[in-house]
């Protein structure tokens, strides 16, 4: 493991990263908006399943040879932006066509699902991973150990984030007129949209 200076270096930029606004906290949000707390939990815990697919494929070099190889890059980010997309619109189409009061949720199995699926394949998680941990790896000892150790954590600080997001964004809801609700709801798909529009984007690590 690394030495006490350096692992409290990782912990602060791990804690800092996670703090900062981006795609997870924004997709977070929008998912609490449309279903409320219980199916922003879910997502909550399903994108830190989704992460930790990538802590143990970074550990075990998958995660390296996707993000090596352009096709299979490619590949995994079409998906995760066709799927986030997908959501988007269905989203958006079910708070124009359903009336207000009597707007369903998805349920929880399904966010979960949903959950693991977008982090699942989305690239720039593996990115990230394999860019950010291997700097607080001690090269003496055990890298694939220490990979996910420092990944579990990193996951673990995020995922508490998105549970603090979940509370807050479910306590804002929770004032809304049902018609602002709807609203609300249509401005969640679009935001998963472009959410899906960035991993279009997205480029191979150098």
């Amino acid at each position: 493991m690394p030495d006490f200076q350096t692992f409290f270096l990782f912990l602060a930029a791990s804690l800092l990263v996670a703090i900062t606004p981006g795609p997870g906290i924004f997709y977070i949000v929008a998912r609490t908006l449309v279903g409320g707390r219980t199916e922003g939990l879910a997502s909550s815990v399903g994108l830190g399943l989704g992460g930790l697919v990538h802590v143990f494929g970074g550990a075990v070099g998958i995660s390296a040879l996707v993000i090596a190889s352009a096709e299979a890059f490619t590949f995994l980010k079409i998906a995760g932006a066709l799927y986030l997309i997908w959501l988007g619109l269905k989203t958006w189409r079910e708070a124009r066509i359903v009336e207000p009061t009597k707007m369903q949720t998805t349920g929880v199995r399904r966010a979960f699902r949903d959950g693991i699926i977008v982090e699942a394949l989305n690239p720039k998680t593996a990115a990230f991973f394999l860019a950010f941990i291997p700097q607080f790896v001690d090269p003496s000892a055990n890298v694939a150990a220490q990979f996910i150790v420092l990944g579990l954590i990193s996951v673990a600080l995020n995922t508490s984030v998105d549970l603090v997001a979940t509370h807050l964004a479910a306590r804002a809801r929770a004032g809304l007129r049902p018609l602002i609700l709807a609203k609300m709801r249509q401005v969640s798909g679009v935001i998963m949209c472009a959410l899906g529009a960035t991993l279009v984007f997205a480029r191979r690590a150098s």
